[in-house]
């Protein structure tokens, strides 16, 4: 039988925990050839720290890992009896695998999230924000337009009494 991708439901906040656990364990019970790779779904997200650009790393799934396991009797097991593991999603005693495509495109956002940060607040049109960085700092205003594949939003702001259009990045503002 061929692997599957499975998610596993865990503790939150023990995601990496749970993977080195796993990982020690499947290689104790020599079972590494019926285990594929072990995820914790995370992407890197941007925000502005006391005026500074901070990359952090955030999950997008919390409390899940993605497992690649060729699925029988004893790698159940090995899998259920780690610790922080709640269980398979789904049904925990015959869990389904997921669906390659499914698989893929968490594979590709953690891939994704890698390559090009995401910022770590959205905004939504009406929005009332706080400019926190460049020549409009403390300047309050509306968003009007939002350019999430940017990663800017346009806002207006009001200069000397008169509504002002100004595009500024994410990590510029804060909601407030």
């Amino acid at each position: 039988m061929a692997r599957s991708w499975y998610i596993l439901h865990t503790y939150s906040g023990f995601e990496e925990q749970v993977k080195a656990g796993l990982e020690e364990r499947i290689k104790n019970a020599g079972q590494e050839e019926l285990f594929g790779e072990v995820l914790v779904p995370t992407e890197q997200v941007v925000e502005m720290v006391k005026g500074s650009r901070k990359t952090s790393s955030r999950k997008f799934f919390p409390g899940y890992i993605l497992l690649n396991v060729d699925l029988n009797d004893e790698t159940w097991h090995t899998v259920r009896g780690t610790p922080k593991v709640t269980g398979f999603v789904g049904d925990d005693l015959n869990p389904q695998p997921l669906p390659d495509e499914d698989a893929m495109k968490i594979i590709g956002r953690i891939k994704d999230g890698a390559l090009k940060p995401k910022p770590k607040v959205m905004y939504e049109v009406g929005d009332v924000i706080r400019v926190t960085d460049g020549p409009f700092s403390n300047f309050q205003g509306q968003v009007v337009e939002v350019y999430p594949e940017k990663g800017r939003v346009k806002v207006m702001i009001s200069v000397f009494g008169r509504e002002t259009p100004v595009e500024l990045e994410f990590i510029q503002v804060t909601k407030g």
